[in-house]
């Protein structure tokens, strides 16, 4: 995969002038005659000493420091430096995707093979340096968004060993025991607290999921540090998440994308199934299990023993749980309206298929494409989602997750509790989030991001009354 990357990075781009509004609201252009192709420039940085290099912090030795790196207490701070060359090479790359910066020129998104090129970059955190770490942009129509609209507020992808072959120096690299982690943009978000929040609320019941916390993110591609704005990083699946929340992390990880993703009948399609895990082995029974079972007609003519056999693959209870917390938040980002936005991770302790959710900054709202999923599900259809609708369709299934609403609004999603923790981080994030600068933020007001926070406050009451009227 490397060298498949290596070569790819090893291309002549098509040099275009970007212009962008920087963080003196100056309207502001590179000559893209100055800047050298990658392979003129990309890797000629090698001499150097990690000076602050120690087991603790940079090793693959070190623990996963999660206090430290996802601490909800506090807005810690990221800065990156690029060469001005190597920003300018990833400008051009999404120019190539996407067409000119601010115009809406290039329909589409990206598919999976279409990710935005990695450059090494320096990333310094608490006065101490990572080196060369493998930074990208990330996302597909909220990235198309953001580029298209002329905002420079692009959520990262960083790996810290994504160029070790390149940077010796750097073999193994860990962030405090991290290999990979997202800075995700809140695109769309004018509270900044949806993604958090969400992930907070599925780890608090008990789910496996993603760590997040608040981070202002500073980037110097040549002329000094500008403020990006506030971010959520995010911690990846297929990093620390299955390693530390799972027994091992040696199973088939799964993020569906597509079709496939929908587990309709007639839908199943390996390539849609993107393994993150045991890439190398084309083994996909297991989700191919699932496939099949929850389309086997026993499902109404035998009940029971449909049930039985969707039991020995798919962990049902952690599904129904997760389903019944999702339709109380409201995020309609992910399955039930959208084919994406989900992993499934076949657990080594006990062979089941387990759900676990991921991208949620459209959590906590009605949301759009036909809002977000009713809580008896009515209007959605079952042959198109049957993971939803046939297990809703079954008595059995239906009771547990009805149970499961009610354990949500007593619990990880209770009103009292909600309201207390959106007043905690809204006072928390305030001062970053209302300083963002024109051309690196999604708010046009401070005014607009104290309307976000109350109407987050009236959403989470108004969901405890729905829970309590469908379960009357």
């Amino acid at each position: 995969m490397k060298q498949i990357r290596k070569t790819s990075l090893l291309l002549t781009f098509a040099f275009a002038a970007i212009t962008f509004i920087s963080c003196d609201e100056k309207v502001s252009s590179i000559d893209p005659t100055t800047i050298t192709t990658v392979s003129e420039e990309t890797y000629a940085d090698t001499d150097f000493v990690a000076t602050d290099w120690t087991d603790e912090t940079h090793s693959k030795s070190g623990d996963a420091n999660f206090s430290l790196v996802f601490d909800d207490t506090k807005v810690q701070r990221l800065d990156f430096v690029v060469t001005k060359n190597r920003w300018q090479m990833m400008l051009n790359d999404m120019t190539e995707k996407y067409g000119t910066f601010g115009s809406s020129g290039r329909p589409g998104g990206l598919t999976e093979t279409e990710n935005p090129i990695f450059v090494p970059a320096d990333v310094t955190y608490n006065g101490k340096k990572w080196y060369r770490a493998g930074i990208r942009f990330k996302g597909n129509s909220s990235l198309q968004s953001t580029w298209q609209s002329g905002n420079l507020k692009l959520s990262f992808k960083l790996d810290f060993d994504e160029f070790e072959d390149e940077y010796p120096q750097i073999d193994n690299q860990r962030f405090n025991g991290f290999k990979q982690m997202s800075l995700k943009n809140n695109y769309g978000d004018t509270s900044f607290l949806r993604e958090k929040v969400a992930g907070d609320v599925f780890r608090n019941a008990g789910l496996a999921g993603s760590h997040t916390a608040f981070y202002t993110l500073y980037v110097d591609y040549g002329d000094g540090p500008v403020y990006f704005g506030l971010y959520t990083l995010t911690e990846e699946v297929d990093d620390t998440v299955i390693d530390t929340q799972f027994s091992s992390d040696k199973g088939n990880l799964y993020k569906p994308d597509g079709d496939a993703a929908s587990f309709a009948n007639g839908s199943f399609d390996t390539s849609e199934m993107d393994k993150q895990t045991n890439e190398d082995e084309a083994d996909f029974s297991d989700v191919q299990q699932l496939y099949t079972i929850i389309n086997d007609a026993t499902r109404t003519t035998d009940a029971a023993a449909w049930r039985a056999k969707l039991d020995a693959n798919f962990d049902t209870k952690t599904f129904l749980k997760y389903l019944a917390i999702n339709t109380t938040i409201q995020n309609w980002d992910t399955y039930g309206r959208m084919t994406h936005n989900y992993f499934l991770y076949n657990n080594p302790a006990n062979g089941l298929l387990t759900w676990i959710p991921w991208d949620n900054n459209e959590a906590l709202q009605t949301g759009k494409q036909g809002g977000s999923l009713n809580l008896n599900f009515s209007g959605l259809s079952s042959t198109q989602w049957p993971i939803i609708g046939y297990m809703y369709q079954d008595a059995v299934y239906k009771a547990q997750y009805d149970v499961y609403l009610k354990e949500t609004i007593d619990g990880a999603f209770n009103a009292t509790t909600m309201q207390a923790l959106y007043t905690k981080y809204a006072t928390l994030v305030e001062p970053y989030a209302t300083t963002e600068t024109q051309g690196y933020t999604f708010l046009r007001s401070s005014s607009e991001f104290s309307s976000a926070i109350n109407t987050l406050k009236s959403h989470v009451t108004s969901r405890a009354a729905a829970v309590e009227a469908y379960l009357k």
